[in-house]
């Protein structure tokens, strides 16, 4: 065994009696020789919580969400340290992602039947080795964790004698899903939170408040006495009353049931975790108080690479609740929300997010792994479905969505310069723009079928979630796009993409051609920055006059909301962009600042000013995707962007604006650390610059080179 593969059966338990329960799976070993390496390579069909002589060994949430049944991932940890003479081995396995195929007949009794494969080498110091692996001698016991589920929680009973129940059996038959190295970021454990308040609610409730819109799982510190019952809720927020508010969890039982034992003793979830701000006490020991609980921070180890500051105290909020929004939501996977019955790596989400995603965190590995999974999902359809990985088969088909097979690849290769993603992901994004003319009725453009729309759009219809704007024109807006994203990536890594350029100049010129009668903001955005006018003045004037119509705000959903304020700056309206930007009334960016969060809401108004929500049906408040804006600081405000992938050179275009007194940014790139300040001084604007390459800065329309250094400036 050498890290690659696991060379050994799976092991199974008799079929469980209900979906949520627990198999724990034991192996005990001696050795009596010296060791020099103990390498344990391990997977489950659901999610294992492995440990070995009583030392926790896994990550959370192993071994991940993954594209089940087609692709199972396995992990590799090195365990020298907790070697003894005498050894346990022990194994959870619960329900996890795994478990959410249960209703796809094909697969069905690998879940109920929680299966683990698992291989320990041992290396010694006399060059000899031995392998101790997954066979029938393992042992099968009863759990303390009684249920776990990755909706509705975990209950576990620390008196519980844990029991042997009979020895696995070894699964004769494979299981038809492909053993991958798990290679994204591992699952880690991040910051620890206490509660910031403790609150008695109108209707007599015991909550506490971490002040934190969070992903993660509450740890129970305690003293009690045995059979004393702690149980746990969890909720985003309070309803305007102040009272517990969980509806918008729908189906999302989200609750931690912990019956304790008597003395000190501390719990926290082994098999799943929540989206939460706040905990209620349905069930409490008399002396338990705010002390006992802390809300620990689970995500992928992804490093923080963007800072923000500016004179704008909620704008300064706005992007903090953007950095806690995607850190919430990138937990192996790029998910829509963490909280509610869904918790899914939605496709439209992460394509509109994914400029500023890469800008903010060095994200290069997590998405790597991700888009393989993108480009598995395409085996039925070509283009890609809404939901990735696709866990209940059934995730439609829509523009705006599917397009994260070729524009996140896309923009992780020009924040890192990695051609590899390119070249890895050149066939999906082929496949893509391909697979679109199986579903149009036109060659050159995408039209006649249901997309979602703006999605969420403020122009919508009464009754209805979509926004006003064209979903014939919005298609073929991105399509036209990904045909010239094929276009420029196959240039770089070096296919011929001849027919795909002329293909791109069919598609624009009928795009021209057909959609000249632009009403919406997210029309007209996606128009200019996708560059599918040749009247780009009157288009971007168009836009200010809509925007003005309109009351001077922002209508957007889904679709336009990344695209608005760069449309606008990018044709000489940044004041506009800053307006709109800055703008503290609903319906703004600030509005959800003012009104509270943080973290970025699923709806311009998820609460609106009169403290009642949206809907209980979908309404997340910590959805990224309108965290969309903080690019345009990054490559607006601060105007840094690479002239060259990867930052090998770098271009920086500072957007001042009086409605600030100063703003700072800075980025680490793969060249070193670029930053940007501008601020008003007497006499001009003061632009402090530090570059790690050579740099053009461009002010007030004059270029000026720059080697790698410090700069300061006054203009």
């Amino acid at each position: 065994m050498n890290g690659s593969y696991i060379n050994c059966p799976w092991i199974e338990c008799e079929p469980v009696k209900e979906r949520d329960q627990v198999v724990t799976y034991k192996k005990c070993f001696s050795i009596s020789k010296e060791i020099k390496k103990a390498t344990l390579t391990i997977t489950a069909c659901g999610v294992f919580y492995a440990t070995l002589n009583d030392k926790r060994v896994s990550m959370p949430m192993s071994p991940g969400f993954d594209c089940y049944p087609d692709r199972l991932p396995f992990l590799v940890y090195d365990v020298t340290d907790k070697i003894r003479s005498e050894n346990t081995i022990s194994v959870s396995v619960a329900r996890g992602w795994y478990g959410w195929y249960d209703w796809q007949e094909k697969i069905k009794d690998n879940v109920i039947n929680r299966r683990l494969k698992a291989e320990l080498e041992l290396e010694f110091t006399d060059g000899q080795k031995s392998l101790i692996t997954t066979d029938d001698s393992w042992e099968i016991f009863n759990s303390r964790c009684l249920k776990s589920d990755i909706y509705n929680g975990e209950e576990y009973d620390a008196n519980v004698e844990e029991e042997k129940i009979g020895y696995a059996k070894v699964v004769k038959e494979d299981i038809n899903a492909p053993l991958i190295p798990f290679d994204g970021e591992n699952i880690l454990e991040h910051e620890r939170l206490s509660p910031i308040r403790t609150i008695i609610t109108p209707k007599g409730e015991f909550v506490l408040d971490f002040g934190q819109n969070l992903t993660g799982y509450v740890e129970i510190n305690v003293t009690a006495k045995k059979g004393e019952v702690i149980e746990i809720s969890h909720a985003e927020t309070l309803d305007k009353d102040g009272n517990f508010y969980t509806d918008n969890y729908r189906e999302a039982k989200a609750k931690l049931i912990y019956v304790c034992k008597d003395g000190e003793q501390t719990y926290k979830p082994m098999h799943t975790f929540f989206g939460f701000q706040y905990i209620r006490l349905d069930k409490k020991p008399e002396n338990v108080s705010a002390d006992n609980f802390t809300a620990i921070v689970v995500h992928s180890d992804i490093k923080r690479t963007g800072h923000f500051e500016c004179s704008n105290p909620l704008l300064n909020k706005f992007f903090n609740n953007v950095i806690w929004g995607q850190k919430d939501n990138f937990l192996d996977v790029p998910t829509d929300c963490p909280q509610r019955d869904e918790r899914l790596g939605w496709t439209g989400d992460a394509r509109a997010f994914c400029k500023a995603a890469v800008h903010n965190f060095d994200c290069e590995k997590f998405f790597t792994r991700w888009l393989k999974m993108v480009k598995n999902e395409q085996r039925v359809y070509g283009i890609v479905p809404t939901i990735v990985p696709n866990s209940s088969g059934k995730g439609g088909l829509s523009t705006g969505w599917a397009e994260a097979a070729v524009f996140c690849p896309w923009e992780v290769y020009k924040t890192y310069g990695n051609k590899e993603i390119l070249i890895d992901q050149f066939d999906s994004m082929v496949t893509h723009v391909e697979s679109v003319l199986n579903y149009t009725q036109n060659p050159n453009l995408w039209i006649g079928r249901w997309h979602y729309g703006d999605w969420l759009g403020l122009d919508a219809p009464e009754g209805s979630y979509v926004g006003s704007s064209n979903r014939d024109l919005i298609a073929s807006a991105f399509f036209a796009r990904s045909v010239e994203i094929v276009v420029k990536a196959g240039e770089i890594i070096g296919k011929d993409v001849s027919k795909y350029a002329e293909w791109y100049k069919n598609i624009r010129k009928e795009f021209i051609k057909t959609f000249n009668d632009l009403k919406t903001q997210t029309e007209c955005s996606l128009v200019l920055c996708f560059n599918l006018t040749d009247e780009q003045e009157k288009v971007s004037a168009k836009l200010v006059e809509i925007i003005k119509n309109c009351g001077n705000h922002l209508q957007t959903g889904f679709i336009g909301t990344p695209y608005l304020l760069h449309a606008l700056s990018k044709n000489g309206y940044s004041e506009v962009a800053y307006s709109l930007l800055l703008r503290e009334e609903f319906p703004s960016w600030l509005y959800s600042v003012k009104c509270g969060a943080t973290t970025v809401w699923e709806h311009w108004d998820s609460r609106n000013e009169k403290g009642e929500f949206w809907s209980p049906d979908m309404n997340s408040f910590n959805h990224y995707a309108y965290g969309a804006a903080v690019d345009w600081l990054y490559g607006v405000a601060a105007g840094i962007t690479p002239k060259k992938a990867g930052f090998e050179e770098i271009t920086i275009a500072p957007t001042v604006t009086k409605q600030l007194d100063y703003l700072s940014l800075s980025l680490e790139t793969r060249r070193g650390e670029v930053s940007v300040k501008w601020e008003h001084v007497e006499g001009g604007v003061k632009y402090t610059i530090k570059t790690p390459t050579f740099t053009e800065l461009i002010i007030n329309g004059e270029t000026i080179p720059l080697e790698q250094g410090e700069y300061v400036l006054v203009k």
